[in-house]
């Protein structure tokens, strides 16, 4: 009998160990969220849409700078470069 108590008492005092070790539930609605993590919630938001800017941004340029050398190389081309320059040598009179 003697045995069973303290093996009780072991068993409840470990129990109780970890429960005052244990931190509190973070997600408790009970607990309104401190007022530096909402700021730094709209800072991270706002760091996002930026980002997002940013990326449109660069997205678009790539895209015209694409475009750009496309054109050129379609100017250097043989074919269309011997007919800039006929072009050019008419325009001359040579």
């Amino acid at each position: 009998m003697r045995q069973r108590q303290a093996l009780i008492e072991r068993i409840s005092g470990m129990r109780r160990a970890v429960a005052a070790s244990a931190p509190p539930p973070v997600d408790d609605p009970r607990i309104p969220p401190p007022a530096a993590l909402i700021a730094l919630e709209r800072r991270l938001a706002h760091l996002e849409a930026l980002v997002e800017g940013l990326q449109d941004s660069v997205h678009r340029e790539s895209t015209r700078q694409r475009k750009q050398i496309a054109d050129l190389e379609a100017q250097i081309e043989p074919a269309a470069l011997a007919v800039a320059l006929d072009k050019n040598a008419r325009q001359r009179g040579l």
